[in-house]
């Protein structure tokens, strides 16, 4: 009989992986929910960002109930290149343009889509994982749901407040 998918090596580069990116989604969406305190979408960053961050605790207590170690210069990693994606060009010198927003919930769009592929395929190989709880990963998948579509309605407004201002 061959190792259980827990004691994969693969498993737990796929599972580091994850964590990794939710690791540079947290960072990302705590900057956002920072920058937006004083606007009307200051509130639902965060919010999001708080759900994100339990959704990296959930993944991070699933990979310890499973006995996956943590690879740390993943996250550190992930870490330093959430602040390095900060320097990327905008064509302003000191304020931000007015697709940064844009941009920046497209990344935490993608990273909850990941998470949704991750909880999805977790669910997949339950059956032969009986320390994986199915409960805990559809509540977590529906919540995954829930955020993306909280990103869809925050984008569509991003972007029609950068047409409006555009337009000014």
């Amino acid at each position: 009989m061959g190792a259980s998918l827990a004691e994969s090596q693969m498993f737990a580069v796929y599972l580091n992986d994850h964590v990794a990116g939710a690791t540079a989604g947290v960072e990302l969406a705590w900057r956002m929910a920072r920058e937006h305190h004083s606007s009307d979408t200051g509130t639902e960053l965060k919010n999001l960002a708080a759900e994100i961050s339990r959704d990296r605790q959930s993944l991070l207590r699933l990979m310890a109930s499973l006995g996956v170690p943590v690879r740390r210069y993943k996250i550190y990693g992930a870490w330093a290149g959430e602040k390095i994606g900060r320097l990327k060009p905008n064509a302003r010198v000191v304020r931000r343009s007015g697709l940064s927003t844009i941009v920046e919930l497209e990344a935490l769009r993608l990273g909850v889509e990941g998470k949704t592929l991750l909880w999805r395929a977790l669910l997949g190989w339950a059956p032969g994982e009986p320390r994986l709880d199915t409960r805990r990963l559809h509540e977590l998948l529906d919540a995954a749901r829930q955020q993306a579509e909280a990103l869809d309605a925050l984008h569509a407004r991003a972007h029609q407040k950068f047409m409006t201002d555009r337009r000014s």
